[in-house]
């Protein structure tokens, strides 16, 4: 068949529901319309029998995409071969060109979608749903529905609703058409129309109730996660571009092609969140990311190290090109890359990040720390782990497994610490279970409780043949300022509530013990029944230090005793230490000798400048700062620590001028060179909706100190609307610098555009 040309100036009728804007005449050439099925004699023979013949369909991406949320996608805005992109459980526009008008006494039309990557299929497989055009306003009792919505001249306008329980996937379409006396022809579309789960949906297990909450968890393309230490918590932009070329194409195959999940469990985000949890890391898999934790820069050669990454576009992007895992992840890589997948495919998600997040190795629910009489950390017998901070994921989804009330955020992790069913991947745990302390709920809360809540336990070593010999107990410092991006804003919100209850509180104490019980560890059993002393450290730490200057460490000692006086002697001192919690270099000692009266307080102070923990520093200028003392009286041991970090400086960006889409504006970056000492091979990493790639600038010559590193570049947002700028900032003296600016873009026509 030749081609047709339309009578109308867009093939959606002027007064049609999809509400399209007419354009110019189109040729039926530039539609995907593979043949019908039969030689081109059989369809000239239906068409001469009366059968329809469908010459082509508009998906209506701008009316479907806007009701549907999905117009940002790349699959729906490339300029040609655009795919629908819609979400379940809710009514998208097709506008059928057909070669006479349809005739609803004559004519049969059904509507055949199938899973595109399933190769074979059942009569009564999940994966595929035959759907009748039905009249106007037919109930669709849960299953996929088509409805007749009016049609002018040669073109049918259909509403089709997905199942609020389909699966989640790219689906093909069939059009059958049959005439009363059976004769019939069948077209095939070329292109796929992708189905997502549906957040706005209150049928669909993903619904979330809040707007505000669907705009920010499901719609927002860029946001900050929380790095640092518990008192110097270090907001860091994360790009997420979830709508950006292949990212939903490699999220569907995660989940199907490295996640393994088949059939109708590609429905249900508890199923593919868990397997998205796995897929992100290489491990059992052929995953996204690989990890790398090492101290040394030089140790991430043939990839990239984790601080340098500013969004997830260029890791996915590679990774579904390639098929091969990437280099390399580190917990908020693989935080932010899970993020972006679970958006892509609609299941509403946020990063989190826990201070002090605790590593049970042992599933005891406490975190057993061993020093020797110096205070050295015993590496060989501490197999548990607490790093400064720990970034996982929420997402958001009904639990009928577990029955009423367990529904809501619930917690999966990417970072690959320990296996969940032999496998590297942890969650969806529900955080109802969490704070209650339900240990043995599916999945893996015994692991996410003991994260945010378990109690830390400092042990002394002397020696193969002596016994280990407790020395404090602190429940309060794991788990700290569990904190996420805040709803419409670039700030933090403080979630620690939905975890746990407040620390010290009786309902805290009675969630622990609670837990403990259900604990199959002997040591969890011993620890219920454990007395402790009553002399406290505390340390004091300024937490505005920036990175070149000196710091002062104070370390206060009271006694609680109303009558006893204590001779104490100990070691203050001061080690670099991994986010990880993996000790490394000592920095500086200091001995104390000293008596606490009763009731009394003591102060220990020990100075640390810049020249004696530079050239130490590791991973992400952390420190380590210890205590170890004894009360020589008594024989009691005890063990202090805290974290500290000095703080790197801020990349401040602005732009010239107020930004209108698909037209160019200047961003501008700036650095201040905070050492004593200049900076060499200083970089720029930048990365925006508007950048195809991930942008590197190098800068020509060394930054003084006190001076400012700065550069410019140029860029066209695709479309009005939020945008997020975010920006690395390394060189060889200084790492983890970075920064970020969200602004507002107008639309052409809009003179009075602002921020």
């Amino acid at each position: 068949m030749g081609a047709v040309k339309s009578k109308l100036a867009h093939c959606c009728p002027p007064q049609c529901l999809c509400g399209a804007i007419k354009t110019d005449s189109y040729d039926l050439k530039e539609l995907p319309r593979p043949p019908v099925s039969g030689s081109d004699e059989d369809v000239v023979d239906a068409e001469r029998r009366g059968v329809l013949n469908v010459q082509g369909i508009d998906f209506c991406t701008d009316t479907n995409g806007e009701s549907h949320h999905t117009s940002k996608f790349n699959l729906m805005a490339r300029p040609k071969d655009k795919c629908l992109v819609v979400r379940r459980g809710q009514s998208f526009k097709l506008d059928l060109l057909l070669n006479r008008p349809y005739d609803a006494a004559k004519d049969a039309v059904s509507f055949i979608f199938y899973v595109s990557d399933v190769r074979s299929r059942g009569p009564s497989d999940n994966t595929s749903a035959a759907v009748p055009l039905l009249e106007k306003g037919a109930e669709s009792f849960g299953a996929w529905t088509a409805t007749y919505e009016g049609q002018v001249d040669n073109h049918l306008m259909v509403a089709v609703t997905p199942a609020p329980d389909c699966i989640v996937a790219a689906w093909k379409l069939d059009v059958d058409t049959r005439i009363s006396d059976g004769s019939s022809l069948s077209y095939r579309h070329a292109l796929p129309i992708y189905v997502l789960f549906n957040p706005w949906c209150p049928k669909d297990s993903v619904y979330m109730p809040e707007q505000s909450h669907r705009e920010e968890y499901v719609l927002e393309d860029g946001g900050l996660m929380f790095r640092g230490v518990y008192n110097r918590i270090k907001p860091s932009p994360w790009n997420y571009a979830q709508y950006d070329r292949d990212i939903l194409d490699c999220a569907l195959y995660l989940v199907s092609e490295i996640g393994k999940v088949k059939g109708i469990a590609r429905s249900d985000p508890i199923r593919t969140s868990r397997a998205l949890s796995a897929a992100v890391n290489v491990q059992d898999d052929n995953g996204v990311l690989f990890g790398n934790w090492a101290p040394d820069p030089k140790d991430y050669g043939g990839g990239t190290h984790p601080l340098k990454w500013v969004g997830s576009m260029n890791i996915l992007q590679k990774y579904y090109e390639t098929k091969k895992p990437v280099k390399y992840g580190q917990c908020w890589v693989f935080a932010g890359v899970l993020t972006s997948v679970c958006r892509a495919l609609g299941i509403p998600c946020r990063p989190v990040s826990g201070f002090d997040a605790a590593h049970d190795t042992q599933g005891s629910l406490t975190i057993d720390i061993i020093a020797d009489e110096e205070g050295n950390i015993l590496e060989d017998y501490t197999k548990d782990l607490i790093w400064n901070y720990h970034v996982w994921n929420e997402v958001w989804m009904e639990r009928p497994d577990l029955g009423n009330g367990y529904g809501g955020w619930q917690a999966i992790d990417a970072t690959p610490q320990e296996t969940s069913e032999d496998v590297y991947r942890c969650g969806p745990a529900s955080l109802k279970a969490v704070r209650e302390g339900e240990v043995q709920r599916p999945y893996d809360v015994s692991y996410v409780f003991a994260q945010v809540n378990a109690d830390k336990v400092m042990w002394k070593y002397s020696g193969e043949i002596q016994p280990l010999k407790m020395m404090a107990r602190d429940s309060v410092s794991i788990g700290q300022f569990i904190s996420t991006k805040a709803i419409g804003k670039m700030e933090r919100e403080d979630i620690t509530s939905a975890y746990k209850y407040p620390e010290q509180s009786k309902e805290e104490r009675t969630t622990m013990e609670k837990a403990l019980r259900q604990s199959k560890s002997i040591f969890a059993r011993y620890y219920l029944n454990e007395v402790f002393n009553d002399v406290t450290f505390n340390f004091e730490l300024l937490d505005n230090i920036k990175i070149g200057e000196d710091f002062n460490v104070v370390l206060h000692i009271k006694n609680r005793s109303l009558l006893e006086s204590h001779h104490v002697k100990g070691i203050l001192r001061v080690d670099t230490v991994t986010y990880r919690g993996v000790v490394g270099d000592a920095v500086k000692k200091h001995k104390f000798d000293l008596k606490v009266g009763p009731e009394a307080k003591e102060v220990v102070r020990m100075k640390v400048t810049f020249n004696e923990y530079f050239k130490k520093l590791i991973d992400q200028a952390s420190f380590n700062i210890s205590c170890i003392a004894s009360i020589m009286e008594r024989q009691f041991d005890y063990f202090a620590q805290d974290d500290f970090r000095v703080r790197n400086p801020d990349i401040k960006i602005s732009i010239d001028g107020k930004p209108v889409s698909h037209q160019p504006f200047t961003v501008n970056l700036k650095v201040e060179n905070s050492l004593p000492i200049p900076l060499t091979k200083a970089k720029f990493y930048v990365q925006g909706a508007g950048l195809d790639e991930q942008l590197k600038i190098q800068l020509d010559q060394n930054v003084a100190p006190g001076d400012f590193a700065t550069a410019q570049f140029k860029l066209t947002p695709p479309w009005a609307g939020r945008h997020q700028i975010s920006a690395k900032f390394k060189s060889e003296e200084i790492h983890d610098v970075d920064g970020f600016l969200s602004f507002l873009v107008a639309m052409p026509h809009e003179t009075n555009g602002g921020y």
